[in-house]
């Protein structure tokens, strides 16, 4: 195997994320499911962006989130998502490459505005999420470089990704590329709506050997296998994938493998302000501890670490550098 390039290239729906802090009124008001992800149209869009208070914005989706925490933890991260060569992409575009991430993908020169993904988040710190997939959705196997995947160590896929099928095909086109280059592949199941739409598919890649490592939380664990049994679930996980790392909020992580379990406990934090992009910077710590080769337990610290970094403040940025945060604290960096 040659010397990869890249410690993680992922690939994602590329959406800026626009976030606001709200109440439930507005959430009522909107017809919208506390803490899920709904997929909206352009109109809809348009009516929640009208309504919403004054926003913080910033280059966004789950995948790119990751990929811009390991950035911060100082590894050498890509990024393949389609954007549309409108004001808004460009922002994403120039966003994104500033935070250290290596962003190639050719811009879409008609079609939908780049998509777009409202956030509202509650007093409790939930998350609420709209989002217009615009020319996110259009991310298709030419915009695939196999070069690229091959390049890179760990490439780290997005349920969310399942939603439009070019992009769908995107996913399959990549991971098959890189086993073949020997490398692996790390799959977020993303959101419990999401394992809901996909459940049976997703078991298939897992089953199949598509996908090496997945991350989830709780809801879409029990989502997956359809029982409110944690350890029934963990169980059952085990037997379908080669390793897995699934996030319990206040109780932390647990990693298991075929032949362990693994706890791991949450980092303290001050005050929960915002969940959004908890599970994506988990799965940046998790996995710039796996390139680093530091044991599944260090991972699972380092993806802690960086989710509890994240929920102390608006949006899915670290305003830290995470490989400074997680020196103090004592981890192999």
């Amino acid at each position: 195997m040659t010397a990869a390039k890249y410690d993680v290239l992922g690939i994602g729906n590329a959406l800026f994320d626009v976030l606001v802090q709200t109440d439930e009124g507005f959430l009522s008001r909107h017809g919208m499911s506390k803490g899920g992800m709904s997929l909206i149209d352009e109109a809809r869009a348009a009516a929640i962006y009208r309504d919403m208070g004054p926003a913080t914005q910033m280059s966004g989706g789950s995948a790119a989130n990751t990929i811009v925490g390991i950035a911060s933890l100082g590894a050498r991260a890509a990024y393949v998502g389609k954007v549309r060569d409108d004001e808004i992409g460009r922002l994403y575009t120039h966003d994104i490459r500033a935070a250290g991430v290596s962003f190639e993908t050719r811009p879409a020169a008609s079609g939908p505005a780049t998509g777009c993904s409202y956030i509202l988040v509650t007093g409790d710190g939930e998350r609420t999420m709209n989002t217009y997939l615009g020319a996110a959705q259009d991310l298709t196997p030419a915009d695939i470089d196999a070069d690229q995947v091959a390049a890179s160590a760990i490439l780290y896929l997005e349920g969310y990704l399942w939603d439009p099928k070019s992009a769908k095909e995107a996913f399959v086109k990549a991971a098959t590329i890189a086993h073949q280059a020997g490398r692996q592949v790390a799959l977020t199941l993303s959101d419990a709506f999401c394992v809901d739409r996909y459940r049976d598919e997703f078991l298939g890649l897992m089953r199949n050997g598509t996908v090496d490592l997945v991350f989830a939380n709780e809801a879409e664990l029990h989502s997956l296998y359809q029982t409110s049994d944690f350890d029934t679930a963990l169980k059952q996980l085990r037997s379908d994938v080669g390793l897995a790392a699934v996030t319990r909020s206040e109780k932390g992580c647990v990693v298991a493998s075929k032949q362990d379990v693994t706890a791991v406990p949450a980092y303290p934090i001050e005050k929960l302000v915002d969940t959004t992009g908890a599970g994506d910077l988990f799965a940046a710590g998790f996995l710039f501890g796996l390139s680093r080769g530091v044991g599944h337990e260090n991972a699972g610290r380092l993806g802690s670490l960086a989710a509890a970094e994240i929920i102390q403040h608006i949006g899915a940025r670290p305003q830290v550098s995470l490989k400074e945060l997680a020196r103090q604290s004592g981890l192999p960096v």
